[in-house]
């Protein structure tokens, strides 16, 4: 069994899968297995999956026809064997020794989930996107949210899982769904035990213009609302605490009667008459 099992679901990424990998196969913790899954490429992402596994053997390509981000996943969760469980998207990499750092980590806890800080790049600039200052464990599922700053990021990627409570609870992606991270990401802060979270090592996440959330379409659309309504009842449901979510929250009563709320987020301002979402405007950051 190998310590970690990384998922990389792969299309249409020829210009950044080389250093995806290089940064996985070069890794200090070398007991990791990497799943790469072929998601119906029509460049040379599967040459260059096939040239890197002839040389490593820790690597293991499935190719597929196109079925979408999620459904690759679940592909590659469906053989993994590590011990613990990670993904990386293939036009992002990871710093050389993040999946030591989150294992050690895990492993000195006991801890179901590691979460490590994010780098987000773009051509010529990066900052911190989330920045860990500290390593600290809770069982607390409201601390974890918060802790990792969920709903406001819902990332799978700078994470490990233990395997063993993913299959238990049977986590998996939804199919054919874009945005499908924010449900499983709720879902595993939800039921798996314990997260510890680990500083001083990095995700990379590249500003990919042609990537999934930053291209268009009445789909992708259609899915980021009914994925962000999904994961919102579902943490209704299970009673978690958002007051963290919220940067301020102003309430405009008349005769005792809520008739507007104004909520601010990092990102945007909503305006609720009557409880129902009126209007947004977007926030400079």
């Amino acid at each position: 069994m190998s310590k970690v099992s990384v998922i990389i679901p792969v299309y249409n990424v020829e210009k950044f899968l080389k250093k995806c990998l290089e940064s996985l196969i070069n890794q200090t913790l070398r007991d990791i297995e990497i799943i790469c899954i072929n998601d119906g490429s029509t460049d040379n992402c599967l040459s260059i999956l096939n040239s890197y596994a002839k040389d490593d053997n820790r690597i293991i390509v499935l190719n597929q026809a196109n079925q979408g981000q999620s459904c690759a996943r679940n592909a590659g969760l469906a053989i993994a064997k590590g011990e613990y469980i990670g993904f990386v998207d293939s036009d992002d990499w990871i710093d050389l020794d993040f999946y030591e750092k989150l294992y050690t980590a895990a492993k000195k806890y006991n801890s179901d989930i590691a979460a490590a800080g994010i780098k987000r790049l773009r051509p010529y600039k990066w900052k911190y996107h989330l920045k860990i200052a500290n390593e600290e464990y809770t069982e607390n599922t409201d601390k974890k949210f918060l802790l990792c700053d969920v709903p406001d990021k819902c990332y799978v990627w700078n994470k490990i899982y233990k395997t063993s409570e993913l299959k238990k609870y049977n986590i998996t992606f939804e199919p054919h769904v874009f945005f499908e991270d924010r449900c499983f990401t709720a879902e595993t802060l939800i039921k798996l035990k314990g997260l510890v979270t680990v500083p001083d090592t990095y995700y990379n996440y590249w500003t990919n213009n042609k990537s999934t959330v930053k291209t268009k379409s009445p789909k992708k659309s259609k899915d980021s609302e009914y994925t962000y309504n999904k994961m919102m009842q579902y943490l209704k449901d299970n009673n978690i605490n958002l007051d963290h979510y919220f940067l301020d929250l102003k309430k405009i009563k008349f005769l005792g009667l809520t008739i507007l709320k104004i909520k601010t987020f990092k990102t945007k301002k909503q305006y609720l008459l009557f409880n129902c979402i009126k209007f947004e405007i977007k926030l400079q950051l």
